[in-house]
C-alpha cells in the first residue's frame, strides 16, 4: 500500500477528520488526540499493512508506523482539509488530559523505575526460602540473617524508594521527597510511636507504621509537590536553595505524621484487609475473575493500579493472592500461542507461535499475546479462558505469593516458595493448568491461518517528499549481513522490557536493547549513514553498511520537549562510521522537565535477522560493543 492510500486508510479507520482534535508525529509513530477514542477502529488499523502497531498512552492514541512516518504524516495532512501547525499537527485546541489515564501514568511512571530494587530483594529472599526449605541453611545462621536483611531492605525502606521516584515524576525534588520519606522512618520517630500517640507543637501524632507501605508516602510527595513549587514561585532566586527545602520539609513531615499518614495506612490496610476478605471468603469466584480478564488488565493498562496492592498486600500481610493469578494468565496466553503451533500448517506461523509461547512461559507474554493470539483471536480468547480455569485452581488451593520477582513466569517461580515447598508445587500445577486449557481450547476451535495478517513490512527508509523530519534518500542493501551494534552512549544497559512505552517494551518497533544514559550525547553505533533526523532532535534513524536499520531514541515522550535541550551534530545523509557524535543533549534539563532519558537502541528490520545476542555488559561506554545481530 503506497504512503498516500495508507494516510487515507488511517484517515478513516481513526474515526475521519472530524474525530481529530488534535495530531502530532515523532520519529516513528502517529500521535493522535482524538475526540471519541472509540470511534476509531483499532482492531482494522492493527492489520493495516504498513501500520506496525496500535495503542493508547496518556490519553493518546498512537499509531506506530516505523521510519516512514514523516512521510505518513505529509500524506495524512495532504488529505485533511484543515492544515496543520507546528512539528507534527495540530486540528485544534489541547485537551485536558484524562484523570484516569493520568492516574495510571503515574502510577507506572512511579513503580516501573523502583522495579529492579524489589524485584532483586524479592528475588533473594525467595534464594534464602528455597535454601531454607531444602535444608542447606539454618534459619538461625548469621548467614541467613545477613541475606534476609539484604532482601527486606529494599522493602523495609520502600517509603523512600518510592519517594525519590514519585518526586522524579511528579517534577519535584527528588531529594527533598527522599528526605520527607526519610523523616517519616527515622529511629526516633518510629520509637516515638511504637510507644502509642504524641503530639506535635500541641496537636496529636496518631501511632502508625511507615515502613514497608506505599500509600502514605505517595499522598505525602503528591501533596509536598505542589508545596515546594508554591514556595518556589514566592521564593527570591538568590534564597531558594536555602527557603525551599526547608519550607517544604517543615510543613511536610509534621502533615505527614499528623494527617497524611495516617490517613494513607488507613487507605492502605483497607485495599490489602479488602483483598484479602475478598479471597477469604470468595476466593474461587475472585480467582477465576482475575485469573480470566488479566489479560485484559495488561492491555488496558489497568493492571498498573494492582502495583500498590500487590506491594502492600505483602509487606502488610506477608502473602498476596494477586501474583498467582497473573501467573496463570501468562502459561495461558503461552498455552494459547502453543496451540496455533500444534494447529498451524504454515511453517513460519507454527515457529512464530512456538517461540513467542516459550517466551510466555518466561514471563514474557507480549509477543505471544499481540503476535499470535490476538491476531488469530480465538487463541486470545481461549487463553483468557485457560486464565480463568487455572485461577479456579489457584482459589480452591488458596495459592499464595511471598515475594516479588519481577518476572510473572519459570524464572520466578521462588515467589510461591513458603516454609513448604507445597506452594510451589501447587503454582506450578495451576500454570500448567492454565496453559494446556488454552492450548486445548485452541485446538479445538481452530484456527484460520488467512486470518492471521502478513507482516507489516520493515518501515522503508524516508523518500525525499517533506517532512518535518529531515530525511535522505538512502539505498539499503537487498540483503543484510551480520552486524556489530556498539554503544552510542556511556551508561547502564537496560533489558527493552524495561522500558515505559509498550511500543519498545513489547517489542513492536523492533529488537535491541536501552540504554539509561550517564552523560549528554549520542554517538553513531555503526558504519553508515543517517537517514532521518527528527526535527525534535530525540530521535535518529541510521542505515550500517551491513544493512542493519537502526533507531536510537532518546528518552521517552521527549518529542514534546519540541527540539528544547537537543542538538544535532550531523545531518540526514551523512556519512558516518562508529564514535562520530551524532548528538548532544542536557540530560540534567531532560529529566529536570520530568522526562525519562531511557534511550531504546533498536533494529527496526529485524525480520531479516535471526536474532540478536548480546555482548552481556550492564554497564557500557561510548563504542562498546552491546550486541550483535545474526543474519
Amino acid at each position: 500500500m503506497d504512503k498516500q492510500q495508507l494516510s487515507k486508510e488511517i484517515l478513516k479507520l481513526v474515526g475521519g477528520e472530524e474525530n481529530i482534535d488534535q495530531v502530532t508525529h515523532c520519529m516513528t509513530r502517529l500521535r493522535f488526540n482524538l475526540n471519541d477514542n472509540k470511534k476509531a477502529d483499532k482492531a482494522t488499523l492493527k492489520n493495516t499493512p504498513g501500520v506496525m502497531g496500535v495503542m493508547e498512552n496518556g490519553g493518546q492514541f498512537q499509531v506506530i508506523i516505523g521510519n516512514d512516518v514523516p512521510v505518513v504524516y505529509n500524506a495524512l495532512v495532504s488529505n485533511m482539509s484543515k492544515a496543520p501547525t507546528g512539528e507534527g499537527a495540530s486540528t485544534g485546541t489541547k485537551k485536558k488530559r484524562n484523570p484516569v489515564s493520568a492516574l495510571f501514568d503515574f502510577i507506572a511512571g512511579m513503580f516501573t523505575p523502583i522495579l529492579p530494587a524489589i524485584t532483586g530483594a524479592g528475588m533473594i529472599k525467595g534464594i534464602v526460602a528455597i535454601l531454607v526449605a531444602l535444608g542447606w541453611m539454618s534459619d538461625s545462621s548469621s548467614t541467613y540473617i545477613i541475606l534476609s536483611a539484604i532482601g527486606d531492605g529494599a522493602f523495609y525502606f520502600l517509603p523512600i524508594i518510592l519517594a525519590v521516584s514519585a518526586a522524579k515524576k511528579l517534577g519535584s525534588n527528588m531529594f527533598i521527597g527522599a528526605a520527607l520519606g526519610a523523616g517519616i522512618m527515622h529511629p526516633t520517630i518510629t520509637a516515638l510511636l511504637a510507644n502509642g500517640d504524641s503530639s506535635f507543637a500541641g496537636i496529636k501524632v496518631v501511632a502508625a507504621t511507615y515502613s514497608s507501605t506505599v500509600i502514605p508516602i505517595v499522598i505525602a510527595i503528591w501533596i509536598a509537590s505542589y508545596v515546594e513549587k508554591a514556595v518556589d514561585r514566592i521564593t527570591h532566586a538568590s534564597l531558594k536553595l536555602i527557603v525551599v527545602p526547608t519550607v517544604t520539609l517543615l510543613i511536610m513531615v509534621p502533615l505527614t505524621l499528623i494527617a497524611i499518614g495516617p490517613l494513607g495506612s488507613i487507605i492502605g490496610n483497607g485495599l490489602s484487609g479488602g483483598i484479602s476478605w475478598l479471597f477469604d471468603n470468595m476466593s474461587i469466584v475472585a480467582s477465576i475473575l482475575i485469573g480470566g480478564t488479566m489479560s485484559l488488565l495488561i492491555i488496558t493498562g489497568m493492571h498498573y493500579a494492582l502495583t500498590p496492592i500487590v506491594i502492600g498486600s505483602i509487606t502488610s500481610l506477608g502473602y498476596d493472592f494477586i501474583i498467582p493469578l497473573m501467573f496463570v494468565a501468562n502459561w495461558a496466553q503461552a498455552g494459547g500461542a502453543l496451540g496455533v503451533g500444534f494447529r498451524a500448517k504454515n511453517l513460519q506461523s507454527k515457529s512464530l507461535a512456538f517461540s513467542t509461547g516459550l517466551t510466555a512461559i518466561m514471563g514474557i507474554t507480549e509477543p505471544a499475546m499481540y503476535g499470535v493470539n490476538m491476531k488469530y483471536k480465538k487463541p486470545f480468547i481461549a487463553a483468557l479462558l485457560g486464565g480463568a480455569i487455572g485461577g479456579a485452581f489457584m482459589g480452591i488451593f488458596h495459592v499464595k505469593a511471598y515475594v516479588i520477582t519481577g518476572l510473572v513466569g519459570l524464572p520466578g517461580v521462588a515467589a510461591f516458595i513458603s516454609p513448604a515447598i507445597s506452594t510451589l508445587i501447587l503454582a506450578i500445577v495451576g500454570g500448567l493448568i492454565a496453559m494446556a486449557a488454552a492450548a486445548l481450547i485452541t485446538y479445538i476451535l481452530g484456527i484460520k491461518e488467512e486470518d492471521a495478517p502478513a507482516a507489516a513490512p520493515a518501515a522503508p527508509v524516508a523518500d525525499n517528499s517533506t517532512s518535518s523530519a529531515p530525511a535522505a534518500v538512502v539505498e539499503a542493501p537487498s540483503t543484510v549481513k551480520a552486524a556489530q551494534i556498539f554503544s552510542p552512549m556511556d551508561g547502564e544497559v537496560k533489558s527493552l522490557s524495561e522500558v515505559p512505552d509498550p511500543a519498545f517494551s513489547e517489542e513492536i518497533m523492533g529488537k535491541g536493547f536501552a540504554i539509561q544514559p550517564a552523560g549528554s550525547r549520542a554517538v553513531s553505533p555503526v558504519n553508515g549513514t543517517v537517514f532521518s533526523l527528527s526535527k525534535s532532535g530525540h530521535a535518529i534513524g541510521l542505515v550500517s553498511d551491513e544493512g542493519a536499520e537502526m533507531l536510537i531514541h532518546i528518552g521517552i515522550d521527549t518529542v514534546k520537549l519540541k527540539g528544547q535541550f537537543f542538538t544535532p551534530k550531523v545531518q540526514a545523509g551523512a556519512k558516518v562510521t562508529v564514535g562520530d557524535v551524532l548528538m548532544e543533549f542536557d540530560r540534567e534539563e531532560i529529566e529536570k522537565a520530568g522526562y525519562n532519558t531511557i534511550t531504546p537502541v533498536i533494529i527496526t528490520n529485524m525480520h531479516q535477522y535471526s536474532t540478536i545476542e548480546s555482548a552481556g555488559r550492564t554497564t557500557i561506554k561510548e563504542k562498546e560493543l552491546i550486541y550483535t545481530a545474526k543474519a
